[in-house]
């Protein structure tokens, strides 16, 4: 396989389960692949180095993940013209690295950024109603585009230039199991429910309109839906979501683990960080320095 003009992040912490699948499928297309990784316990730096264009440097969390991107983007030495960004359990099909191989470099200079479409896999099932396609922009020109500084639903952010689309996808497909998948969405909650409480009373002080500066298209759509969802009543949004995603985008269709996936992440999830809001909200009211107050003293987050 010819290599593009293409460098790989990948930000990891105890990734054996997924890092060699993710890398067996891009190490062949690009020219260096950079893994940042927070000290893992397990084996998913003895497995990176078994690849020849891996290079692994290791860095202390910093609390989110457009932190830690960002960082790596700017102490990186990277020689390539693009960046792509992926997760550890994450990868890209053969039909998305055949239309990178052919389309990136020819072009227009206009262009800095590229979009995907992601494919959410459950339980080993594509999950093709409800919520597919994401469109997300994973690849950038490099110095041309930062991550936003968000908690939660970050995005890549053009300093200059143009998106474009690509027509096919990369993978989301984690294979731990259940107990892992709703752990981990109960630490995304408190991320998700700060994003909503900053919605709805702009605590840090910054803007719709200098949020979405930049981003994809698609991206400001979603972003905007967030923000009329952030209004809506606590609780019955959460049930609005789901019956959306399960029944008016047929994700009824896709079965028993259809279900699960949208009970789980559409309604469950979406009403744990309701819960949250609402815990938050019966401490401190309304009142901003409170709320920043709370959340430093109870999830150690600096607002």
């Amino acid at each position: 396989m010819t290599k593009v003009d293409l460098s790989a992040i990948i930000l990891t912490y105890n990734e054996e389960l997924h890092i060699r699948r993710c890398l067996e499928k891009i190490c062949g297309l690009v020219k260096d692949v950079f893994i940042i990784d927070c000290f893992s316990k397990d084996k998913t730096c003895e497995i990176a180095k078994e690849f020849d264009n891996v290079q692994i440097l290791e860095h202390e969390w910093p609390g989110n993940q457009a932190a830690q991107f960002n960082w790596a983007l700017n102490s990186l030495k990277i020689s390539t013209e693009w960046i792509i960004r992926l997760d550890a359990d994450e990868y890209l099909l053969p039909e998305t690295i055949e239309e990178i191989m052919l389309k990136l470099p020819s072009l227009e200079e206009k262009y800095t950024g590229i979009v995907l479409k992601r494919r959410h896999i459950f339980m080993n099932k594509w999950m093709k109603k409800g919520t597919y396609p994401v469109k997300l922009m994973r690849i950038f020109r490099y110095g041309k585009a930062v991550c936003e500084q968000r908690l939660m639903d970050e995005h890549i952010q053009l300093l200059e230039g143009e998106c474009i689309e690509f027509d096919n996808d990369f993978c989301d497909h984690n294979i731990n199991n259940l107990s892992y998948f709703c752990h981990k969405h109960v630490d995304y909650a408190i991320r998700e429910a700060i994003e909503l409480l900053n919605i709805e009373l702009d605590i840090t002080g910054s803007s719709i309109e200098e949020q979405q500066k930049k981003l994809s298209e698609q991206a400001m759509v979603k972003r905007k839906k967030k923000y009329k969802y952030a209004k809506l009543p606590l609780f019955l949004r959460a049930f609005m979501y789901f019956f959306m995603r399960y029944f008016l985008k047929l994700g009824f269709t896709e079965g028993k683990i259809g279900f699960l996936w949208h009970f789980i992440q559409g309604w469950w999830y979406r009403t744990l960080v309701d819960a949250k809001v609402f815990e938050i909200k019966q401490h401190c009211g309304t009142d901003k320095e409170k709320i920043k107050k709370y959340i430093k003293d109870n999830y150690n987050i600096s607002l």
